[in-house]
């Protein structure tokens, strides 16, 4: 049995031990019912203290994976523990199936280790992760670009985007997007979002006629001032216009009374049934448009890549 100790690393060397055996099981490099070295002779051909050679056994007793046989020794047991694998020992018995494989085709382990690091290193990003401070401004975006892109798409404020940046492309609106590369590693690719103009975009509904009660609903304070202020400069009455927070519980109380309401992609859905929605979207087509040409760029890498292996 063939054990690496790294005495520098931060994995302790019982954990270590314990790890590398149940792998050897796993991968049948250590096969049903054969006896393994003793504690005495485990401590002095790999220059460790008895007791943590002990431990490690008493814990793969405990789970297991051995059996101690008095007067006779420690030896794997003929079957496998029964409990459901944990997500690590799942992984571990994956990369304990690679490497018979890799054996048995007659690959060394260097050989192994280099070609998984050169593959892990080409592995393709498999989310998008949009980065913005503000929840809820965060929130329709994130609504808006998972309703346009196969990819999954998670948000994450400044202090959480660079932990949550592996595998993952980021994203950014315009006006954060100098502060969030102030917090990215450098050489971070970042692709900056464009936004709808929203003149244009209200421009169609204005101005709106005399005697009607229109709505504005949305969670984020921003969008709700935004709307009040060009719907008001449209010549809309003050009277005429139902401002509401979408977060709050009696938000939708009123606005089955008026014509329309303005609203953002995320409270769209929720609006209450007979007013006209008039959802806003804060992404321009052409930005999505460029999103879904980096997904297909990602696709073709992705199957570029599988023919390589």
């Amino acid at each position: 049995m063939r054990l690496w100790l790294n005495r520098t690393g931060e994995v302790s060397l019982h954990q270590q031990l314990v790890t590398q055996i149940v792998l050897g099981i796993l991968c049948l490099e250590l096969t049903p019912g054969q006896r393994l070295p003793s504690t005495r002779e485990l401590a002095r051909r790999f220059t460790i203290h008895a007791n943590t050679a002990s431990a490690a056994y008493r814990e793969l007793e405990q789970q297991g994976w051995v059996e101690f046989r008095h007067g006779s020794g420690v030896y794997v047991r003929a079957t496998r523990p029964e409990a459901a694998p944990t997500a690590e020992l799942a992984a571990s018995q994956l990369i304990a199936e690679l490497v018979g494989k890799a054996r048995l085709l007659g690959v060394s382990l260097p050989l192994l280790r280099s070609s998984l690091q050169r593959w892990l290193s080409m592995e393709p990003p498999t989310r998008w992760l949009m980065v913005d401070p503000d929840p809820e401004r965060r929130a329709i975006v994130v609504h808006e670009m998972e309703q346009a892109l196969e990819l999954p798409v998670f948000g994450c404020d400044l202090n959480e985007c660079a932990r949550q940046l592996d595998g993952s492309l980021a994203v950014v609106l315009p006006n954060q997007a100098e502060e969030v590369r102030a917090v990215l590693p450098t050489g971070t690719e970042l692709t900056v979002l464009q936004i709808q103009p929203v003149g244009p975009a209200l421009s169609g509904y204005l101005p709106v006629r005399s005697g009607v009660l229109i709505g504005v609903a949305s969670r984020w304070a921003e969008f709700r001032r935004i709307a009040q202020t060009m719907l008001t400069a449209g010549g809309l009455p003050p009277e005429s216009l139902m401002v509401v927070d979408a977060s709050l519980p009696t938000w939708k109380r009123g606005l089955e009374q008026t014509t329309a309401i303005v609203c953002d992609a995320p409270t769209e859905p929720q609006l209450p049934r007979g007013p006209r929605p008039l959802c806003f979207r804060l992404l321009t087509t052409a930005s999505l448009a460029q999103l879904k040409e980096m997904e297909s760029a990602l696709t073709e890498q992705s199957l570029a890549t599988a023919g390589q292996q």
